[in-house]
């Protein structure tokens, strides 16, 4: 699902990752977000997919027994190391999201998608999240955190195809134009997506940010 386009965009602009969560005027969101993905993780077994730089790792990480941060761009993982979290409760590894290994059920309690679900084709969510039930298991808790759209803050959607999905041109670090499928979810669509695979969905709305939780059926 992940395209070839959209990983080197994000291996060349590993290290400016961040920037995004210094803008003042998502403050506010982001301290709500902290304290409610805290409160979701307290005791779980975490496997987070698409870590990126770890900024979130380093908060589920407060609260969580343990978090696996995994990562398909090295580059990512290199910058997430570096942050010097506990090694007792956070490993890092690589690993494609989308294609994830065997082996992993009865390993943790719930799974966190932060910034990811957005590049996942309308026509496959569902499909995604029957794979996440086959490799993880019954009744894991799912926790998906995303952007929402904001006008004059949001990239402009330059188009949109015949299944909705809709298409970004971004401007790189290495000064590369990319064409970056980014999809921006309202709650009714989460929960007809999500409503055949997961029970218990609970949608937190706020300016920037949505936050979704579930658990797997």
């Amino acid at each position: 699902m992940i395209t070839n386009q959209l990983t080197q965009y994000y291996a060349v602009n590993a290290d400016n990752y961040d920037q995004v969560y210094a803008q003042e005027a998502r403050y506010d969101d982001l301290d709500d977000l902290q304290e409610m993905v805290a409160e979701l993780f307290q005791d779980h077994k975490v496997l987070e997919l698409g870590c990126g730089t770890a900024y979130w790792t380093d908060l589920i990480s407060e609260t969580a027994e343990s978090v696996h941060a995994t990562d398909i761009s090295q580059e990512m993982l290199d910058l997430a190391e570096t942050r010097g979290l506990d090694e007792d409760i956070v490993t890092f590894g690589q690993m494609d999201a989308f294609n994830l290994p065997d082996g992993l059920e009865g390993q943790y309690t719930a799974v966190f998608i932060g910034n990811l679900w957005c590049h996942v084709r309308r026509e496959d969510q569902e499909k995604y999240l029957k794979t996440l039930r086959a490799k993880l298991g019954k009744d894991v808790l799912l926790v998906i955190l995303d952007e929402s759209y904001v006008d004059g803050s949001s990239t402009v959607i330059a188009r949109t195809d015949q299944e909705g999905n809709t298409f970004q041109f971004l401007t790189a670090d290495d000064g590369q134009r990319y064409e970056i499928m980014k999809n921006y979810l309202t709650d009714s669509t989460l929960r007809k997506r999500f409503a055949n695979h997961t029970k218990q969905i609970r949608i937190e709305r706020l300016e920037y940010y949505y936050l979704l939780s579930c658990r797997l059926k």
